[in-house]
């Protein structure tokens, strides 16, 4: 339903284009890693990846599955609940490993979070956490590397700016760009794997945001 959802709905707000390089392949099974920049990314990527025949499990913040009505959708669909700071932490890594394991494709924003800046700018993608590498150590799994720009044009910014974003966007319809990497197997431990899918992601997201220029 979410994919479809935002394959239905982007349109009324942004204009999006997407690319891929030659190599590039959505495998069943793969974890798909994206640069994270705004609360309107994830429509975008996951509106793009459908125009490409996945429709992966997403890794989310744990307080979208106390929305009534999203909260169900999410559980159905087998999304995956991200409970950070608590003793359920860990537990996020458990069910995307059985996820992949089932042939699913599983999507993890790689930064754990926004940006906290204010401008619409784009900009490289913050250091990425351990959950990532500590996910393809554990699977074998490939880590195919996405790239989104033009979400912030969107929304970005404090709440009233969101919102005054989300409301004008559809008279706006800002330029939006996804572009889907090759995929890559992490390799010479945690610290090395994160830096090098964080290299991969940061590639594809500079071939997006030069989409836009």
């Amino acid at each position: 339903m979410l994919s479809r959802l935002a394959a239905v709905l982007l349109p009324t707000v942004g204009r999006l284009t997407v690319t891929a390089d030659p190599a590039a392949v959505l495998a069943p099974g793969s974890i798909i890693a994206v640069n994270h920049t705004s609360l309107a990314d994830p429509a975008v990527v996951l509106a793009a990846l459908r125009r490409l025949g996945a429709e992966p499990a997403v890794m989310a913040a744990a307080g979208l599955w106390r929305i009534p009505l999203l909260g169900r959708a999410l559980t159905r669909e087998g999304h995956i609940p991200v409970h950070r700071g608590d003793r359920r932490a860990d537990r996020c890594l458990d069910l995307s490993a059985a996820a992949l394991g089932e042939g699913r494709m599983v999507l993890i924003y790689g930064e754990g979070g926004l940006p906290r800046r204010a401008d619409s700018a784009e900009a490289e993608p913050a250091a990425f956490r351990s959950g990532l590498a500590r996910l393809a150590e554990r699977t074998g799994a490939p880590v195919v590397p996405v790239g989104q720009a033009g979400a912030r044009r969107i929304t970005s910014g404090g709440t009233g700016k969101q919102l005054a974003g989300l409301v004008t966007a559809p008279l706006r319809r800002p330029s939006l760009h996804v572009h889907v990497g090759a995929p890559i197997i992490l390799s010479g431990g945690r610290a090395a794997g994160t830096a090098q899918a964080h290299g991969a992601v940061t590639a594809a997201w500079r071939t997006a945001a030069g989409q836009l220029a």
